[in-house]
């Protein structure tokens, strides 16, 4: 059997927007795992948001993307935490975050504590954010690089946060709009796709058996990474285009026929 690496978002493609992971999906990605897969969970989650996943997925060994790229973790469960920081890229939060509050000083600000949660300049709206959260002095957001930095708009729609951040002009970063008004910010050239291709090596995948599912813009980059890359049903038609082919809706399982496939 060739063994393929899937990388597998998490939010909108293995859980549901009200957070259920349904049994179906479970035992497909336990099915694909016991086959010999290299099942990585590539997402825009926080560390503290990605372990609880990983835990219903039964996955504790190999690999994880989080924070759009910017961390990778080897899982083991003989860790103390069951899971090790193997590559971090950081970025100074300082002209981007100056920028965007001259443009939208309404905005939310999250930046991530890598392992811990987030400092921000108010709290989100209760469930958005995917660990805790700890309200700071605007200038302790500026202090230190970061691997992330979230913005949050909860007045505005997508489309209109959307045409703000194009009106801005973000230069030396990479980000991406996600289902509400939300923007996630990561230092240039970060991508799922990013930490993708340097596991995809260490685990000797040749480039041809690499599979990528996901549902949002943040998405779009692993889709293109992949040789086959799957939007789900329930995303937006800009990421849909990218892709290779497009499964069920996530409240329909999409997830599990691609899965499957590999069996």
């Amino acid at each position: 059997m060739t063994r393929h690496l899937v990388g597998l978002d998490i939010d909108g493609t293995t859980i549901t927007h009200e957070g259920e992971l349904r049994e179906p999906v479970r035992q497909a990605v336990a099915d694909v795992l016991a086959a010999g897969h290299h099942v990585t969970i590539a997402t825009g989650r926080a560390i503290v948001g990605t372990l609880p996943i990983l835990d219903r997925l039964g996955i504790t060994t190999g690999y994880a993307v989080c924070s759009n790229g910017a961390l990778t973790l080897r899982l083991d469960p003989d860790l103390d935490d069951g899971y090790e920081v193997i590559e971090s890229v950081t970025f100074d939060p300082r002209p981007v975050l100056t920028l965007l509050r001259e443009h939208a000083p309404t905005a939310l600000v999250a930046v991530e504590e890598p392992g811990v949660g987030f400092k921000v300049s108010a709290n989100f709206p209760d469930g958005e954010l995917d660990a805790s959260e700890r309200v700071v002095p605007w200038e302790e957001l500026l202090e230190h690089p970061v691997t992330r930095v979230t913005l949050r708009e909860p007045e505005a729609s997508p489309d209109e946060f959307l045409a703000l951040v194009h009106r801005v002009g973000l230069h030396g970063v990479n980000y991406a709009v996600g289902w509400s008004a939300w923007l996630d910010i990561n230092p240039e050239g970060v991508s799922k796709a990013s930490g993708l291709e340097p596991l995809r090596r260490r685990l000797g995948v040749e480039p041809m058996h690499t599979i990528a599912i996901g549902d949002q813009r943040n998405d779009v980059e692993m889709l293109r990474w992949a040789a086959r890359g799957v939007a789900m049903g329930n995303a937006p038609d800009e990421v849909k285009a990218v892709a290779d082919e497009v499964t069920d809706d996530v409240d329909d399982d999409g997830l599990v026929p691609v899965l499957r496939s590999l069996l």
